[in-house]
């Protein structure tokens, strides 16, 4: 399917016009960096990379796109023929998915021609944006979780496409499971799931769903016990499935002490290794007032796929240099108040000590001095319009699942704490 649409209208229109002025091949070096973290943000997480280099290399204007754009005089007869024969020919580097950014982090870098590289402004923002919004919040309810794991069940709260990735990126950010079919079908993500109160309400009994459950899944199975009387759900459900029962979720309540006073009661009736899996309404701060609780293990929804209050990263797409008119590279940058940007090809390391993250070195430029023992950040995703395997799919999901773990490790112990502050580290420009 392609994804030629998916894009602004005014991207078109400066190809339209670049191509009359004769401006539209000259070699370009286009930038995704954020301005600003999110209020009170210390860090970001970046998502979405292995998603967006599939889409790019979708990026076609068959005869349905053009016909449209013809019929809706969106650009001249030239334009349209140039983009009949589209393909992305220039190269993409950027950070790993999954690495931390801070303001200034130069997290995607497009080299190509203006025209080639223009397009893409709307795609790679809206995926970037997106995922890593999402991967961002996501990580913040890892740390919170201290070891317990979490699954993500949001779906129902995001466009359903919307959904399939948020589920990758709360994966990649250290999520151990989603709910989603299509992201497990799609990604490789584990999936989980058992019954909702419908099941229940569905039933004569409380007492024979849970027994449909079991027989259905076996005694290991989660059992909703919220339905009706919590005290009397867990008493059921340790009825029905025994000792060995597997856990019992908890959505609503005061959940501190609904969940001292279920661990007491699972306890009391032999059944001590069922576990507590807990999903109502959580965020990391909520995730993190459990962390004295018999919590095992949480589950969230609208809170993770809306970004925790924060539903896009504040990436923006900039051309930073250009070559002139005589062949010259340019380095360009808007002087615009408050959206003022650094212009030149950068090349961005992490500087680190004693293996933890102490700066964002960007050299302007230039490369870093050949002493630098600074962690390069950058690595090359497109090359010559192909893209880099290693990235893509399942195994590339799995890497930056990787990457994101070593790279929460090696920030600062304060990068993790939920009160407000800046940065966990400064950008420093060379």
């Amino acid at each position: 399917m392609s994804t030629a649409l998916l894009t602004d209208r005014y991207e078109l229109t400066m190809l339209d016009a670049a191509m009359r002025s004769g401006t539209y091949d000259r070699e370009c070096v286009f930038e995704v960096f954020s301005r600003r973290l999110p209020d009170g943000r210390r860090f970001g997480i970046v998502g979405g990379t292995g998603r967006l280099l599939e889409l790019i290399s979708e990026f076609r204007f068959g005869d349905a796109e053009l016909a449209w754009l013809r019929d809706n005089h969106v650009v001249g007869a030239d334009a349209l023929d140039w983009l009949a024969a589209y393909r992305f020919a220039g190269d993409i580097s950027g950070y790993r998915e999954g690495d931390a950014f801070f303001p200034g982090s130069p997290i995607l870098t497009v080299d190509g021609t203006f025209a080639e590289a223009v397009i893409l402004e709307t795609l790679v923002l809206s995926v970037l944006n997106y995922d890593s919004a999402v991967a961002s919040a996501a990580a913040r309810m890892v740390s919170a979780a201290e070891g317990r794991p979490l699954s993500e069940m949001g779906s129902r709260r995001a466009n359903e496409s919307a959904a399939v990735a948020a589920a990758r990126a709360a994966y990649i950010a250290g999520f151990g499971a989603t709910s989603n079919l299509a992201a497990g079908s799609r990604w490789g993500i584990p999936t989980m799931g058992t019954a909702a109160h419908s099941f229940t309400l569905l039933h004569d009994s409380e007492e024979e769903a849970f027994r449909a459950q079991v027989d259905a899944l076996g005694p290991g199975t989660t059992l909703l016990v919220d339905t009706y009387d919590i005290e009397q759900g867990v008493a059921l459900a340790v009825k029905v499935a025994g000792p060995g029962l597997g856990a019992v979720r908890i959505d609503s309540g005061d959940l501190p002490t609904v969940v001292g006073e279920v661990r007491r009661q699972l306890d009391s009736l032999g059944a001590t290794g069922t576990k507590i899996t807990v999903t109502n309404d959580l965020d990391e701060y909520t995730i993190a007032a459990l962390r004295g609780a018999p919590v095992d293990s949480f589950g969230v929804g609208t809170s993770v796929v809306t970004g925790s209050g924060h539903p896009a990263a504040g990436f923006v797409y900039k051309l930073v240099a250009h070559r002139d008119s005589a062949g010259e590279w340019l380095s360009v940058a808007k002087r615009s108040a408050a959206k003022a940007t650094v212009g030149g090809r950068k090349t961005p390391v992490r500087t680190l000590e004693r293996g933890r993250a102490v700066a964002e070195t960007i050299y302007i430029g230039q490369t870093p001095p050949a002493d630098d023992t600074a962690r390069p950040l950058q690595v090359q995703l497109i090359t010559a319009g192909a893209a880099e395997p290693t990235y893509l799919g399942p195994a590339g999901t799995t890497l930056a699942r990787e990457q994101a773990a070593a790279a929460l490790a090696e920030l600062p112990a304060d990068a993790l704490r939920l009160s407000r502050g800046e940065p966990a580290i400064p950008t420093v420009y060379a």
